[in-house]
This record gives C-alpha cells, sequence and structure tokens, in this order.
C-alpha cells in the first residue's frame, strides 16, 4: 500500500466566491460533507491523517543561514496558492487516490453545486534520497536534474 498526500489549496472552483458569500446552510452541507466523507475513509482504513490549516495571513516564513534566523509575516504569494489542508490517505493503487481526490473536489458549495476544486495528489516517498545517486534520480522526477 502506498501513501498519497491530498493538497487542498485556496483555489476555487468555476464559482469564485469567497465562503464569506455563502448561506450558513451552505457552509454547514460542506462541512458536514467533509465530516461524512472523513469518517467514511477512516472506517475503510483509508484515511491516516489531514489538518486543516490557518490561513495565510497567519503564516510565517523562516529563513537561516545556520547563524542568523530571519522571521517574516506572510502572505508573501498569490493567496490562492497557500495551502488550506490535506489529507493522507493510504490506498492499494493511485487510481483509489484519485478517487478520493475526485471525491474532495466534489465538496458542495453554493446552492449545493461542487465546487470542482483542484486537488494536488502527490505520492509520499517510502525513503528519501540518501546518497547522490538516489538525489539525482529523485531530481529527474522534480524536472531539476543537474
Amino acid at each position: 500500500m502506498a501513501k498519497y498526500l491530498l493538497i487542498v489549496d485556496f483555489q476555487s472552483g468555476p464559482d469564485d466566491a469567497p465562503m464569506s458569500a455563502w448561506t450558513d446552510d451552505e457552509v454547514a452541507e460542506h462541512l458536514n460533507y467533509y465530516g461524512r466523507l472523513n469518517r467514511e475513509l477512516i472506517e475503510s482504513g483509508e484515511l491516516v491523517g489531514g489538518e486543516i490549516l490557518t490561513g495565510p495571513d497567519l503564516a510565517k516564513v523562516v529563513t537561516s543561514d545556520g547563524a542568523r534566523t530571519v522571521v517574516t509575516d506572510g502572505p508573501f504569494q498569490e493567496f490562492k496558492e497557500w495551502v488550506a489542508g490535506y489529507q493522507i490517505v493510504e490506498t492499494e493503487t493511485e487510481a483509489r487516490a484519485l478517487e478520493i481526490a475526485a471525491l474532495v473536489s466534489a465538496v458542495p458549495g453554493r446552492g449545493g453545486v461542487p465546487t470542482q476544486q483542484p486537488i494536488q495528489v502527490r505520492r509520499i516517498m517510502e525513503d528519501g534520497p540518501s546518497d547522490v545517486e538516489e538525489m539525482n534520480a529523485f531530481l529527474e522526477t522534480a524536472s531539476d536534474a543537474r
């Protein structure tokens, strides 16, 4: 079985109205859908973990050269590019991870219409690169070959 990270960011689907413009019932339906989906995935043993993150206005970026650390307040890039939350699923196949991502993308929005929010799916590596050869192979998959 492989683990996959399903990344939800602040990009909207076709309806770009902010959640602040939704009715209370629409927000409740949205949250209830996530609750039902997460319960089903927990019961099937596929949901390993997940979290909702604070907004980018509360983010900090830390850089350090080993001697001096700089902490900067956010946001720093377009709001829609910031991660809103994530789920980790463990599935037999990538196809199943993609099916789950489709269920997340179909969360209802205004008027009960699925949001079609883009969900990024990335396989979690079992072991990270530990030598130059493994790092070079990894960089090839990241389109940054040396």
